[in-house]
């Protein structure tokens, strides 16, 4: 007889599980792994991707500023947003502090060689973003800050930091699209053969409900935190599940949690 605390249930409680991971590249694939090691048969299946933005002028011309220290911050709210800066070689002068939405981001900022000054300790979104660059504001003095954005995102920091007074340059930085998932997967989710599926931002809730809804009540719709469930629900998106912070991790964690609690 298995002890109960060693058994399959504890050491793999995703064992069984097929999972649907809509990003891929590294944050796509470490995922993967890690849904691996609790037992899961993961899918990576990127159901989005990122284009150029549309207006690739105003982009080069406010890094080409930025590299000559005409900004005291320059926010980045996305991993894509850093691909970017490298793509373009973009050089942020010791003059410039740079706030990063998240650990994810700011781990990807770091890799790139670019030094973070602000993270978030809790609220890993731009409301989150702009309550933490009040302890840096002087009382009276204007601050010229550089926020690149994708061309979905909403400008909550942009208009945020304008009301407190700021000197702000918002720039499209790059475009989301939709890639359409693999039929052989569609028609699995419909029958309802994966167990759940992992939501990593609006762009991608608004994909999953275009190409995969409804989706079945025996799949677990997981978001990776608030905001973007709240998103999830405007494009008509079921919420199962939410982590509690905006990282892989905890998106994980609750996947297990629901895993042992429906033992």
């Amino acid at each position: 007889m298995s002890d109960s605390t060693t058994g399959p249930t504890t050491t793999k409680p995703l064992a069984g599980w097929r999972v649907l991971v809509p990003r891929g590249g590294p944050w796509g694939h470490g995922v993967a792994s890690d849904l691996r090691a609790m037992g899961a048969a993961p899918t990576v299946a990127p159901l989005i991707n990122f284009a150029p933005t549309e207006d690739s002028a105003a982009l080069e011309n406010a890094l080409e500023r930025l590299a000559t220290g005409a900004f005291d911050w320059l926010t980045v709210t996305s991993a894509t947003t850093v691909d970017v800066l490298s793509a373009h070689q973009a050089t942020v002068p010791a003059s410039t502090r740079i706030a990063a939405v998240g650990e994810t981001t700011a781990a990807a900022l770091t890799l790139a060689g670019y030094k973070v000054d602000l993270v978030p300790l809790e609220d890993n979104s731009a409301t989150g973003l702009l309550s933490e660059m009040k302890q840096f504001e002087e009382a009276g003095a204007s601050l010229r800050i550089l926020t690149l954005r994708s061309a979905l995102a909403k400008p909550v920091l942009s208009n945020g930091l304008i009301k407190r007074g700021h000197s702000v340059e918002s720039v499209i930085a790059y475009r989301t699209i939709g890639v359409p998932v693999d039929p052989t997967i569609k028609a699995d989710i419909a029958a309802g053969l994966y167990r759940a599926i992992l939501v990593t931002s609006g762009s991608v809730a608004e994909q999953v409900e275009l190409q995969l809804g409804p989706v079945p009540v025996s799949t677990i719709v997981a978001c990776i935190g608030p905001v973007t469930a709240q998103d999830a629900r405007s494009y008509g998106l079921r919420v199962d599940l939410i982590a509690a912070e905006r990282s892989s991790v905890s998106l994980i964690n609750a996947l297990v949690e629901t895993a042992r609690a429906s033992l």
